[in-house]
Order: structure tokens, then C-alpha cells, then sequence
């Protein structure tokens, strides 16, 4: 239990799928920014929804495939704040959201490592090909941030019941509330409604 400690202590910061949040993204007109985001998260957690952890190796490529998703978050809100199209209140927030998304990533990284794994590193932001062409408006920056959440939050959820360790499940599950809370938010500041259903899918 010692080994979890790190994780489960730093992140206690902060319909029936996935179809209210496409609704939600051909409403805006803004799908191809939104979907980007989650569907680019969702296939990268694939293996976390659909492999059951059988070993402690298994639980270290969760979590590695959550820190990687930690790292995309961190760069694409750096794009959104250097893009210049975020108004004072919605960058402090922006900044604010990132911070929690790299305590999540110092958290992840430690628990790889005490478990001992090795963590995987971030990307550059050209690796990760971000559709920066296409945000051009604050709204297009908040909406690609609330698929990118509404996606890691997905991923978070699917991973819940794989964990092998299930010490790992309450840690995780206190960063799946964290993204939800992100994405709610993010949903507000766009004028939409902040709960679209009674469940994530």
C-alpha cells in the first residue's frame, strides 16, 4: 500500500456512451475539433478499456498509457495558451487545469517508478499533432480542451475495473473526477450545458 501512497495523496486536487458529447460537438459546429481530442485519447486507451490487468507489468502499461494521456493533455493546454486567443479569465483557468494535468503526471510517474516500471516521457508538441490550424476563435480552443477531457475521462473510467492492483482504482478514480470537473467547466464557459447526461460514456 506504501508503493500507492504518491499517487492516491496528489490527486486529491482538484447517456449510457459517447453519444451526449457528439451531440454536444455537431451542436457546436466545432466536431472535427472536439472529436480530435477524444476520439486521438480513446484510441491510444484502447488497451485500457479492453485488457484486464493480470500482473503488476499489466497495471505499469495502464498507467504508463495514462501518463502519456497526462502529457498530451499538458502540451495541447500549452497551445491553447500560447495561441493568444484566450481571453485573461478563460487562460488563468486554462493554466490552472494544466497544473492539475502535470500533478497528475508527477503522481503517475512516481507510481510507475515505486512499483518498478519506467515511465514513459513526453512527446513534443509537433508529435502530437494537434489540429492548431483549425483553432482560431476562443471557442474553437475551449472545445478542443472539453474533448480532450471528456475523452480522458472516458479513458479513466474504462480503466477502473482492469487494474490487477486495486489499491490503483481509488487513486485513479480521484483523477477521473478531476477530468469530469475539468470538462464540466469547459462545457459552462461555452454556453452549453455543463452535465449532458447522467452518465459518462
Amino acid at each position: 500500500m506504501d508503493k500507492l501512497n504518491v499517487l492516491a495523496s496528489t490527486t486529491n486536487e482538484a447517456s449510457d456512451n459517447i453519444n451526449p458529447r457528439r451531440e454536444f460537438l455537431a451542436r457546436t459546429g466545432l466536431f472535427s475539433l472536439g472529436t480530435f481530442a477524444a476520439m486521438t485519447l480513446g484510441q491510444s486507451t484502447l488497451g485500457w478499456a479492453m485488457t484486464k490487468s493480470t500482473s503488476t507489468l499489466d497495471d505499469l502499461n495502464i498507467l504508463n498509457a495514462a501518463l502519456g494521456h497526462e502529457y498530451q493533455a499538458i502540451a495541447a493546454y500549452q497551445v491553447g495558451a500560447e495561441s493568444g486567443l484566450l481571453q485573461k479569465a478563460i487562460l488563468d483557468v486554462a493554466v490552472k487545469f494544466q497544473g492539475h494535468h502535470k500533478a497528475h503526471a508527477q503522481a503517475l510517474a512516481a507510481t510507475i517508478e515505486k512499483l518498478g516500471g519506467k515511465a514513459v516521457t513526453t512527446k513534443t508538441t509537433a508529435e502530437y499533432a494537434f489540429p492548431v490550424d483549425q483553432l482560431k476563435s476562443q471557442a474553437d480552443v475551449l472545445q478542443f480542451a472539453a474533448g480532450l477531457e471528456n475523452g480522458a475521462a472516458s479513458a479513466y473510467l474504462g480503466a477502473l475495473p482492469k487494474f490487477h492492483n486495486k489499491d490503483l482504482i481509488s487513486a485513479a478514480g480521484s483523477i477521473l473526477g478531476d477530468e469530469t470537473m475539468h470538462w464540466a467547466i469547459l462545457l459552462n464557459a461555452l454556453g452549453e450545458d455543463p452535465v449532458p447526461a447522467a452518465f459518462i460514456g
